[in-house]
């Protein structure tokens, strides 16, 4: 047996408020389900999980993530169209949350930090016909020249099935 996908990803965070509220604003997660301030379960619009996000509060004393310390570096959230991705890359260019942005070949990326300093990857998938064959690498992300090449519409990974 082998896995499929990643069904759903737990974060331990400060204040379930403040978590909730960044990430409906600016990822578009819908409140599944609380708990009186202690969990939040977050729902990605359109998905079959019962949740994608789980946020559980430990408090304002916990220490934040530790940059090249064992653990998880970043999980990755899939936007279905490059006008997404550029939408949600303002977001974050607003609140002050972005960290990066690349070009991996097979994917347009940002990169940004939540408000207790967990990061992560919001990315289009270039389609699939289009992957280097190389193997790619990181480039610097030109938005633009993305946007003009594919348009702001196509969808390709999950958003468009299992043709991409």
């Amino acid at each position: 047996m082998s896995v499929r996908r990643l069904n759903h990803a737990v974060l331990y965070i400060r204040d379930v408020a403040r978590s909730v509220e960044f990430y409906t604003d600016v990822l578009g997660f819908e409140i599944a389900a609380e708990r009186a301030g202690r969990a939040a379960f977050l729902r990605a619009a359109g998905t079959l999980n019962d949740h994608d996000l789980g946020l559980f509060a430990i408090g304002d004393q916990a220490a934040g993530p530790v940059p090249g310390e064992v653990g998880l570096y970043h999980l990755a959230w899939e936007a279905g169209t490059l006008g997404e991705l550029a939408e949600i890359g303002e977001k974050l260019r607003r609140r002050g949350s972005l960290v990066g942005a690349s070009d991996h070949g097979v994917s347009k990326s940002f990169y940004a930090k939540d408000p207790d300093g967990i990061e992560f990857e919001v990315m289009w998938r270039v389609p699939r016909a289009e992957w280097p064959t190389d193997g790619g690498g990181v480039e610097r992300l030109d938005l633009d020249a993305a946007l003009a090449r594919w348009g702001a519409d196509l969808a390709t990974g999950a958003a468009a099935g299992s043709a991409t």
